[in-house]
């Protein structure tokens, strides 16, 4: 049991249901084409960084919200 002052982390094992996702799939939101990307479950429950399309090469504005179970929802915003 955690302490109340002490965070609690969404990916810690107690409540977890598996492992965290390591990988997702998002869609170019320049070019529509399907990207497979991995993803890092111990970077944290919230991650925001940029990451270049594997087809045509424009950076997106990645996010990454982890879910208490380890599920991961990946967004891809356009960086202009």
């Amino acid at each position: 049991m955690n302490d109340e002052t002490e965070p609690i982390d969404p990916l810690d094992g107690e409540d977890s249901e598996g492992p965290a996702d390591s990988e997702g799939v998002i869609v170019c939101p320049y070019c529509g084409e399907t990207n497979e990307i991995a993803l890092d479950p111990d970077g944290g429950a919230y991650q925001d960084y940029v990451e270049d399309c594997q087809v045509c090469c424009r950076p997106w504005r990645v996010r990454v919200t982890y879910s208490p179970g380890g599920t991961a929802e990946i967004t891809a915003e356009a960086m202009d």
